[in-house]
């Protein structure tokens, strides 16, 4: 009788140990299939910046320094494989998303670049990959959370530990100048 209590006693704990090694797997997979999903959204809008701006290089003599800098950055993260670090390809977004944030503020100066039927379409289809973009940044970092927290709570973490998965992949956050308080006023210029 003990011999079988013994018995089951190891086939819980060793079933328990599986189930939480198939959790966090599972978890760490779903980080890298977010990860993977913010890699299409991002291929979507840098196939459009270049169709973006080529229309509005007609218009906007005067932005060539920032079109020049997009397309640099854009060049750069189209060149890189971010498979091994998700804090680099943060970093690259980040920066082509401050560079597109100063453009679409410039576009705003030219009203006959605004009014422009294929630049208005271009513009939607840029910020539906944007929000695309966002929500897969969302269920990245959703992702991410959910790996941090099986990987990081008892008993998870000895698990994690033992099968060497580790819980250090970035969330996506907001860079500073996003965060700042913006002023209706400076749109009223």
């Amino acid at each position: 009788m003990e011999k079988w209590i013994v018995i089951a006693a190891v086939v819980i704990i060793l079933g328990g140990f599986y189930l939480l090694y198939v959790s966090l797997v599972k978890k760490k997979n779903k980080v890298k299939e977010a990860s993977s999903g913010i890699d299409v959204q991002l291929k979507k809008r840098y196939d459009l910046i270049p169709n973006l701006l080529q229309m509005a290089s007609k218009f906007m003599e005067h932005e060539k320094d920032l079109m020049t800098e997009i397309v640099r950055l854009r060049t750069e993260a189209m060149k890189k494989d971010f498979g091994g670090n998700p804090k680099e390809a943060i970093d690259l977004a980040n920066a082509i998303d401050a560079r597109l944030h100063d453009f679409w503020l410039s576009v705003e100066n030219y009203p006959d670049l605004k009014s422009n039927q294929t630049m208005l379409q271009t513009m939607q289809s840029f910020n539906e990959v944007e929000e695309h973009i966002a929500a897969a940044r969302r269920f990245y970092n959703a992702s991410v959370n959910d790996l941090k927290n099986a990987a990081e709570i008892f008993p998870g973490n000895i698990v994690a530990a033992m099968v060497g998965i580790k819980a250090d992949m970035p969330f996506f956050e907001a860079e500073q100048e996003a965060k700042q308080r913006v002023e209706a006023k400076e749109f009223f210029k």
